[in-house]
């Protein structure tokens, strides 16, 4: 067992604890968890369940991960919650395992930041370097992309798919995927151009920020055709180009929800 565990934690006979973990006071760990190496707990934090904690990762008082979902169906299935290197889980975070209805796995990529009272439910799928900000809260089988940020007290309602790069603003209520690239504003959310300030932030190229806006026009200012049509003419006339491949092949995957669309935006 590690040697900085507070006396006032308590360990379940199992849990699996690198030597070099911080574990502070009041802390509860539960049997079947995985505390992997360069985690600290700060104190008051709960983990219990299926759950694995990648290297350093931090967790502040008063989180709770891995404790039973908030389904009503849930009823004690070995579910699990695998959550990556280097993410911090902040105060009055919850983070939920998966369930039976969904994949049995909540998974949180690598170096997310989950800000105070951010809400991950059972079965979400969340990519790398994704922020929560304040009371962001996601429903049941969410999936958000790599790079994403969701304003403070914004909604994801169950089953939406939120796209690499893209930004929800804060108290958005969104019910529709969100493609790739896209911001996301409004009470229920729309569709409100391209996350300009993300691109340019994570490097991509003058080219590349052109040629988003020119298949955005294309997809959802066109009055000429049908979105299938636009669609196909996009894919032959991109061919080959991974930034717009990434794009539109998102918008090709099957899903429970319909593609959140602008305001202004031509129907298919």
């Amino acid at each position: 067992m590690p040697s900085d565990i507070h006396p006032t934690a308590v360990i379940g006979d199992g849990a699996s604890i690198a030597d070099d973990v911080r574990i502070g006071p009041y802390c509860v760990v539960g049997s079947k968890v995985v505390l992997e190496r360069g985690v600290e707990l700060k104190p008051h934090v709960v983990i219990d369940g299926q759950t694995i904690l990648g290297e350093e990762c931090a967790v502040y008082p008063f989180a709770s991960v891995g404790m039973p979902p908030q389904d009503m169906k849930f009823k004690g299935e070995d579910s699990r919650l695998e959550i990556g290197r280097g993410t911090i889980i902040r105060e009055h975070a919850t983070v939920s395992p998966g369930t039976a209805s969904g994949h049995m796995m909540t998974r949180v990529g690598e170096n997310c930041l989950l800000m105070i009272g951010a809400h991950v439910a059972h079965d979400c799928e969340l990519g790398n370097n994704v922020i929560m900000v304040n009371n962001a809260t996601l429903g049941g089988h969410v999936t958000v992309g790599n790079n994403v940020i969701i304003g403070g007290l914004a909604a994801i309602h169950q089953f939406v798919r939120i796209g690499d790069n893209a930004f929800i603003g804060g108290m958005a209520g969104v019910e529709q995927d969100v493609i790739p690239y896209g911001m996301v504003v409004g009470d229920r959310a729309v569709l409100n151009g391209l996350n300009l300030v993300g691109l340019k932030r994570r490097g991509y190229s003058r080219d590349d920020i052109h040629l988003l806006r020119s298949i955005y026009r294309d997809l959802f200012e066109s009055e000429e055709s049908s979105l299938a049509d636009r669609l196909r003419a996009l894919r032959s006339k991109f061919e080959g180009n991974p930034t717009a491949a990434s794009l539109l092949a998102f918008i090709d995957l099957d899903s429970d929800r319909k593609l959140l669309k602008p305001k202004t935006a031509h129907a298919p």
